[in-house]
């Protein structure tokens, strides 16, 4: 019998590509298939939900007891779904890729993992892990320098500017020693850039999975440091093998800079 894993957000379309990654996972086993209380599909056996052959989980919502089923929560929801599965996940470690919380929601995040483990991170992408470590040597490395990020994500995303893109520009501040202090786009007589303000900003448009370009501007020269995400697959290895980390670990708020042991990275959920 394999790791017990449940799905929170599992009709969505990183949670159809989750379920069919962790189906295909000789090592796990899916328990638990969640959604939204008013999704269509509900009742659905999630195995068809996601484009596949039957497999005896009905897509379903959270309920009291659910933390029994599982060794292991992954969430790719939307915040009022995280918030929900907060209140009935107990004990159970947890995997967060979902993104857009407000301040409350990153309270709650931080309070539940007081008591339990939980991966938090906006992109489970290993290249985005390998970016914040460059990033984070570029910015100390070239402490007068501009920062700007840019974020581009197809039309349907929800939330601006993207999670990883804040998380960038917290890893750049941070390197340096300080808080984010950042401007969303610019318009209007401005004036001349603040020392140490980072730019942030979105663009929306067709079905772009994920491009995050930071780009350090000095005297005479500029250095651009880009992940550019074609697929949903890239985010899958990382959420899995984050479910795989997270049973047996203390208490805490990790990122999955933890998972795969990049040092000198702070996990975007810690400073969420």
């Amino acid at each position: 019998m394999g790791l017990r894993v449940g799905l929170n957000g599992a009709a969505g379309r990183m949670g159809r590509l989750l379920v069919a990654a962790v189906l295909r996972a000789d090592d796990l086993l899916l328990t638990a298939a969640t959604d939204r209380p008013d999704h269509p599909q509900r009742g659905v056996d999630v195995g068809v939900v996601a484009g596949l052959a039957s497999v005896g989980i009905p897509l379903e919502t959270l309920e009291n007891g659910v933390a029994d089923t599982v060794d292991v929560f992954l969430d790719f929801s939307l915040p009022a779904g995280t918030l929900r599965l907060l209140a009935v996940a107990g004990h159970v470690p947890l995997v967060v890729g979902t993104t857009g919380f407000d301040a409350a929601g990153h309270e709650a995040l931080r309070a539940h993992a007081r008591t339990v483990p939980v991966v938090a991170s906006p992109n489970f992408s290993t290249g985005i892990a390998v970016l914040q470590r460059l990033v984070a040597v570029a910015a100390a490395a070239l402490p007068g320098w501009d920062v700007e990020v840019v974020e581009t994500h197809h039309r349907l995303k929800a939330d601006a500017p993207s999670g990883t893109a804040l998380a960038l520009a917290r890893t750049a501040a941070g390197a340096r020693g300080g808080e984010l202090a950042a401007v969303h786009g610019r318009k209007g007589a401005l004036g001349a850039r603040p020392a140490g303000e980072i730019g942030i900003h979105a663009i929306r448009g067709g079905d772009v999975v994920g491009d995050h370009v930071v780009l350090l501007a000095g005297p005479g020269e500029r250095v651009q440091l880009a992940h550019l995400a074609t697929s949903r697959e890239s985010f899958v290895g990382g959420a899995l093998a984050a479910a795989r980390w997270a049973p047996g670990q203390p208490p805490g708020l990790y990122g999955l800079s933890d998972v795969l042991a990049i040092g000198g990275v702070s996990p975007p959920g810690r400073s969420a």
